[in-house]
């Protein structure tokens, strides 16, 4: 039996090898190849779902391959129909070019694009050469090359038969194999990757090369990720998880995957770190034996917003996460930013009190029982705070008398309390 080669069966034990053509293996065994991944700009951030395909591209450029990374700035115009029920919403010009130029930035935290490097990392616009391209152009030059029996058998389109799939979309598939047909003429691509659900995009690529330049083209997709629950993986509370922190923040996106349930991190820390198989299967056993410390999905949480948000913002964030459950943690909330602090109390009781009485002075048990519902009673009030179970910004209170001033809001606008181990409340003075 023949042996894979090392970079495919690398692939396959991080679990990012769903499907490849025949003569994969054979092609990466030759010289180093251009590889391609294709990226629709529908929104100015990728996220942790593009992931995959980057990563893929990733193994191939530190394997000695030249890899390209293509913005669909024609593409996005159109809407991919893939793994869709209903037609993309249009977007203009304006938008795709901004979110084209905002996903640019974001590859380069993963891709090598330095000249330097020996096999570097290229950026691409299919707007460049669909521009100034005109309808009849593409449709009598690619077009009549690719059997309409071809197009309706793949399942992106076959799905959406019953339900309804416009003229714009189902040629998606076409303009998507013209792509490659450039990218092979240009630049001797001969590798397209992506998610399973581009497979059939994919190999109408590689069909159009094959009919139009006689060509030999290759398609090589890797698995959707899914929780182990079979549910969709890369959203939290229903949303998806950015890798803008404009829309997702650093410290959601660190707590995103130290939450991520235990055999999920066991299948995904593979595919989203680049540690070694030896030191994944070593901290798997570490993790087995002591699940409560999280090994793996800490491992994933500091690579991945390392990565994305830089070493800096991680220790922020890590600093903030523990500010909740860690004990002498009151300096370190004193350092957060705002942005931070409502990022770390995101789901805790919220209330809004009056800065001038905060000015002249408020009593403690005032506060917590008559500006906010924080104690029902002064009683109870007095009790905890006797019993050393109220804290403020996360320093114990033991005076049922403390006066509570300006100088102990956190960011000149909040307050922290703590009632009991788990029980906290802000108070935002206004």
């Amino acid at each position: 039996m023949n042996e894979k080669h090392p970079l495919i069966e690398e692939l396959q034990w991080r679990g990012l090898l769903q499907d490849l053509t025949p003569g994969t293996e054979t092609l990466l065994s030759q010289s180093p190849q251009t590889v391609y991944v294709g990226f629709d700009p529908t929104a100015d951030s990728l996220h942790i779902g593009n992931l995959i395909p980057i990563m893929l591209l990733l193994h191939m450029q530190r394997n000695g391959h030249h890899p390209i990374a293509l913005l669909g700035g024609a593409t996005g115009r159109v809407g991919d129909p893939s793994g869709r029920t209903t037609e993309r919403p249009l977007l203009s010009k304006e938008e795709i070019d901004h979110n084209v130029q905002c996903i640019g930035l974001q590859l380069g935290r993963f891709l090598d694009f330095d000249p330097a490097c020996g096999n570097p990392a290229r950026l691409v616009n299919n707007h460049d050469w669909f521009g100034p391209m005109t309808f009849l152009d593409f449709i009598r030059d690619a077009g009549k090359h690719m059997p309409l029996s071809y197009m309706l058998a793949k399942d992106s389109v076959k799905s959406r038969m019953e339900t309804g799939i416009s003229f714009t979309e189902f040629c998606y598939q076409l303009i998507q194999g013209y792509d490659y047909l450039h990218l092979y003429r240009h630049f001797g691509c001969r590798l397209q990757m992506g998610g399973s659900d581009q497979w059939g995009n994919i190999t109408t690529g590689t069909e159009l090369i094959r009919r139009m330049d006689q060509g030999e083209a290759h398609a090589l997709t890797a698995p959707l990720v899914t929780r182990a629950d079979g549910s969709k993986f890369g959203k939290s509370e229903g949303k998806n998880v950015w890798l803008d922190a404009g829309r997702t923040s650093a410290y959601q996106f660190y707590q995103f995957w130290l939450n991520v349930a235990d055999e999920d991190a066991r299948r995904l820390v593979g595919a989203y770190t680049l540690r070694d198989r030896e030191f994944i299967d070593h901290l798997t056993v570490d993790h087995d034996h002591a699940p409560h410390e999280r090994r793996l999905q800490r491992l994933l949480a500091e690579d991945l917003t390392t990565r994305v948000h830089g070493k800096d913002v991680l220790v922020q964030v890590q600093n903030a996460s523990a500010i909740l459950f860690g004990r002498d943690t009151a300096d370190a909330l004193q350092q957060l930013q705002p942005e931070l602090l409502l990022d770390v109390m995101e789901g805790v009781p919220r209330y809004t009190v009056s800065k001038s009485g905060i000015e002249a002075g408020r009593s403690l048990i005032t506060l917590l029982v008559e500006d906010t519902p924080v104690f029902p009673s002064r009683g109870q009030a007095r009790e905890m705070i006797a019993a050393g179970a109220v804290s403020l910004n996360k320093m114990k209170v033991e005076d049922e008398n403390h006066v509570v001033t300006t100088e102990q809001m956190l960011c000149g606008q909040f307050i922290l309390v703590q009632k009991g181990k788990k029980n906290y409340y802000l108070i935002e003075v206004v």
